[in-house]
C-alpha cells in the first residue's frame, strides 16, 4: 500500500509540476514582452520564437542528460579500465573479440533475429486477417494484444511455470511436462537444453508482440481501398490471392515498419533471459552480458564496450525505420 500511494503521489506531483511550470514560463515570458504597447508586434515576434522551446526544452534537457550523454560516456569508458581510472586503448575491444560469451552472445542474437522478429509479424498479420473477418474480432484482439500489458518479467514468470519441470518421479506442475507425462513420454528441463532453450525464450516474446504487430496491421489492413479488393472480386480472384496479391504488397511498409521494431526490440533483449536462465545454459545475450559485466563484474570498461556493440547493431536499423516511418506518414 506504501508503494502505490507513492507512485500515486509522484504521478500527481508529476502531473501537476509539469502543468505550474508550463503556466509560469508563459506567464514570465508574457511579462518580460507583452504583447501591447507600440512594440507589440515585435515581443509577439520574439515570444512566438521562444514560446516553442518552453515546451521542448525540458524533454530535450532530459534526452541529453539520459541519452546523449551516456553514448559520450560509454565511448569514453570503452577506451579505459574496469574503474574508467586508467587509459588501456584498444584493449576492451580485443578482449570481446576473443571473449567466448560474447560471440556464444552474438550467435544467440542472430537467432533472436532471425525468428522473432518474423514469426511475431506472421502471427500478427494472421490473426488481423482473421479478426476482421468475425463478428467477435474485437475481442478476440483484446485477448492477443493482453500479453502486451504485461511485463517482461511478469511474463517470463507465467512461463516458468509453463516449463516448469520437476524429477520424473514426481507430479509435473509445468503445463507443458504435464502434456507430455499425460502422453506418455518423459519430462524434461526444457530451459536447460543449450540451443533448444533459446527457442523457449524466444516463444515468450513472440508471445507478447504479436498483439503489437496485430493492431499496426490490423489498422493497415482496413486502410486498403476497397474499390481495389471489389475489383479483384469481379475478376473472380479467390481469397488467397487477394490476400497476397493485393492486399501484401499495399501493406508492405507497414509489415517492415512492424519488422524491424520488432527487430530493434530484440537486439535489447534482456528481461526474459535474465528472469528464465540468467544467460546460463548457452542462452547467454548481448544485453543480459552487458548487465553481467557492469553489476556483478564491476567492469565498465567492458560493459561499456558490450553496449556499444548494441547500439551500433541497433542505430541503422532505427534509423531506417524512421525514414520509412515518415514515407508511409507522407
Amino acid at each position: 500500500m506504501e508503494q502505490i500511494l507513492n507512485a500515486v503521489g509522484i504521478m500527481i506531483i508529476g502531473v501537476f509540476g509539469c502543468v505550474a511550470y508550463f503556466l509560469a514560463s508563459n506567464t514570465i515570458l508574457d511579462l518580460i514582452w507583452p504583447a501591447r504597447g507600440p512594440q507589440a508586434a515585435r515581443n509577439i515576434r520574439i515570444t512566438n520564437l521562444i514560446r516553442p522551446w518552453l515546451f521542448m526544452g525540458p524533454a530535450l534537457a532530459l534526452l541529453a542528460t539520459y541519452l546523449v550523454y551516456p553514448v559520450f560516456q560509454s565511448i569514453w569508458l570503452s577506451f579505459h579500465n574496469e574503474t574508467g581510472d586508467e587509459f588501456v586503448g584498444l584493449a576492451n575491444w580485443i578482449w570481446l573479440a576473443n571473449d567466448d560469451k560474447f560471440l556464444e552472445s552474438m550467435a544467440n542474437n542472430m537467432l533472436w533475429l532471425f525468428f522473432v522478429p518474423a514469426a511475431s509479424t506472421a502471427f500478427g498479420l494472421i490473426a488481423a486477417a482473421l479478426t476482421d473477418r468475425i463478428r467477435w474480432g474485437n475481442f478476440a484482439k483484446s485477448l492477443i494484444f493482453m500479453p502486451m500489458a504485461i511485463s517482461f518479467i511478469g511474463a517470463s514468470v507465467i512461463w516458468k511455470f509453463v516449463y516448469e519441470y520437476r524429477g520424473s518421479d514426481q507430479e509435473q506442475i509445468g503445463i507443458l511436462n504435464a502434456v507430455i507425462v499425460a502422453l506418455g513420454g518423459e519430462p524434461q528441463a526444457w530451459i536447460t537444453i543449450p540451443f533448444w532453450n533459446s527457442f523457449f525464450l524466444m516463444i515468450i516474446l513472440i508471445w507478447i508482440q504479436t498483439g503489437f504487430a496485430m493492431v499496426i496491421l490490423s489498422a493497415a489492413l482496413r486502410g486498403i481501398s476497397e474499390e481495389t479488393i471489389e475489383a479483384a472480386v469481379l475478376d473472380g480472384a479467390t481469397p488467397l490471392q487477394i490476400f497476397f496479391r493485393i492486399k501484401i504488397p499495399q501493406m508492405w511498409g507497414t509489415i517492415a515498419v512492424v519488422w524491424t521494431t520488432i527487430t530493434i526490440l530484440v537486439l535489447k533483449v534482456f528481461d526474459i533471459v535474465l528472469a528464465m536462465t540468467n544467460g546460463q545454459w548457452s542462452s547467454q545475450v548481448l544485453a543480459n552480458l552487458m548487465f553481467d559485466w557492469m553489476f556483478r563484474g564491476n567492469d565498465y570498461g567492458r560493459a561499456s564496450t558490450v553496449a556499444l556493440v548494441i547500439m551500433l547493431l541497433v542505430t541503422p536499423i532505427m534509423v531506417w525505420n524512421i525514414r520509412n516511418a515518415r514515407k508511409e506518414m507522407q
